[in-house]
């Protein structure tokens, strides 16, 4: 298949390398020219992916419009840009065109999923979405990964399911793409929590009470959304979520850690050099829950340390001095 990656960041770049190796035509778009010549000269991203080498059959290019020529393409740009991406893409996507969008996040302005952005823009496009715990240096490796691939459309999911999959990339399809994409998105927040009590200095108890509640807080908004609640105990809810929790590999957990330790989120952002996916997606999840009435109280404590000065060490106390509760009522959706 003739793919195009928008975004060549180190996801989009593994994903690229990946596709290409499965025996695809790749083209990879950056955002500016210069990082586009960098990547055709070194053949390595340097930035964002160091100590792999790309393909030589890997087209590097700057040109959007160019990008439209193929029989996919992949998102994987940052989710505040994926709105501009496609509005400056849509006059030019054949009808019927494949999007599938590798990124994580929602949108702040409309509290919109990622693939509903997309197909306000491009409406006539058959949207699919792909999530799961993959950190893009482990692919790169060719480290035994599974990850899955939602769609409203089956055949759609499947022709993806196809594309992706080879000896080390199992995928598997869903179509619960609210579901899938919630699960990729809200786990951010969770890492950015998990990694902030680790800066603090707390222990192994109390990052599995974060990821257990997390998961329950994601799977309340999801199912308030119309996602199916066990979409969240799969690949993209908890699957992502663990990984993204315990790993180094992640940036929203190291950006957690110097939060934790007492840097700003602009300072911890500033630090990591990449987007920081959990804190744009921090604001977007506590307003979609004050809107649907739905109750986060670990994404509202997050939000409040990211956006209103809380320290983490008060936001942590008042987690753990909320009045007593029965567990058994949080289990139902």
């Amino acid at each position: 298949m003739k793919i195009s990656i928008i975004g060549s960041g180190s996801w989009g770049t593994a994903i690229g390398i990946m596709l290409c190796e499965n025996g695809h035509d790749i083209t990879l778009w950056s955002h500016t020219k210069a990082e586009c010549e960098s990547l055709q000269q070194h053949k390595e991203n340097r930035a964002f992916l160091s100590g792999f080498t790309i393909p030589m059959s890997i087209n590097h290019t700057s040109d959007l419009q160019s990008c439209v020529e193929a029989d996919v393409i992949v998102c994987a740009t940052p989710s505040f840009a994926v709105r501009s991406v496609m509005r400056q893409l849509s006059p030019y996507v054949k009808p019927s065109q494949i999007i599938l969008n590798i990124s994580k996040g929602l949108e702040n302005d409309s509290l919109s999923t990622l693939s509903c952005v997309i197909e306000s823009e491009i409406p006539s496009c058959k949207a699919a979405v792909m999530s799961g715990p993959s950190h893009a240096e482990e692919v790169a490796r060719k480290i035994p990964t599974t990850n899955v691939v939602a769609s409203s459309d089956l055949q759609v999911a499947e022709a993806m399911q196809d594309m992706l999959m080879n000896p080390y990339f199992r995928v598997y399809t869903n179509p619960d793409i609210t579901g899938v994409e919630l699960g990729g998105a809200l786990k951010n927040v969770i890492a950015l929590c998990a990694g902030i009590s680790d800066g603090l200095g707390f222990g192994d108890n109390t990052k599995a009470a974060l990821m257990t509640r997390g998961i329950y807080e994601i799977t309340r908004l999801g199912a308030a959304m119309g996602a199916k609640p066990e979409t969240f105990g799969g690949l993209s809810g908890m699957g992502d979520l663990i990984v993204t929790c315990t790993s180094m590999h992640s940036r929203n957990r190291r950006a957690g850690i110097l939060i934790g330790q007492g840097k700003s989120a602009n300072q911890a952002q500033d630090e990591i050099k990449m987007v920081v996916e959990g804190i744009n997606t921090c604001y977007a999840a506590k307003h979609l829950a004050d809107k649907m009435n739905i109750e986060m109280p670990i994404i509202s404590q997050a939000y409040a340390v990211l956006f209103e000065g809380k320290s983490a060490k008060d936001a942590t106390l008042e987690l753990m001095g909320r009045d007593k509760r029965n567990e058994s009522e949080f289990l139902m959706f």
